[in-house]
């Protein structure tokens, strides 16, 4: 019986001990997200002076030509400036577009896409030109018959892409 009161002491201690022993807070162990190194991003410097117009691959190609206004008229005078403005025109006119542009470029490719109501083609015409400071380009279309009556446009284009255009009615 002594081991077994031993025991039972040595046990009361034990419990003794440990009950009066200050409870310790556990605090959980959180390892933090490593941060993401700064991304860098190179500053882009713009290089095309006309935002928006594609610029040619081939750097020393690059033109500074822009398309300044688009007349329409019935006569052009010798500086191939519209005359005599108008945006409505008889069915027997002769139609004149005058494409004021400025600039320098080693070759451009002007064109007139004349179109009736709802995109009908009524003619095309392209001209190549080399500017080398202020310009106009002109285009015409007539029709001895008369055209029909009705609303119609001319887009001009330069190297394909759409520079601007004109509306005007035949009546």
């Amino acid at each position: 019986m002594k081991t077994t009161n031993l025991l039972a002491a040595a046990l009361v201690a034990a419990l003794a001990v440990a009950g009066c022993k200050k409870k310790e807070e556990v605090t959980p162990v959180v390892t933090p997200e490593p941060t993401p190194a700064p991304t860098m991003t190179p500053e882009i410097m713009p290089t095309d002076p006309n935002p928006g117009m594609s610029m040619p691959s081939d750097p020393a190609a690059a033109s500074t030509f822009v398309v300044r206004s688009i007349d329409v008229g019935s006569a052009i005078g010798a500086d191939n400036r519209v005359s005599s403005p108008s945006t409505t025109f008889l069915p027997t006119d002769t139609i004149y577009a005058a494409v004021a542009s400025d600039g320098s470029a080693s070759s451009v490719n002007v064109g007139a896409k004349w179109t009736f109501e709802d995109g009908q083609l009524v003619n095309e015409a392209s001209q190549a030109i080399a500017p080398t400071g202020p310009a106009v380009t002109t285009f015409n279309i007539s029709k001895p018959d008369g055209f029909p009556a009705g609303r119609y446009k001319v887009e001009i284009m330069v190297d394909g892409q759409s520079a601007g255009m004109s509306e005007f009615e035949v009546r």
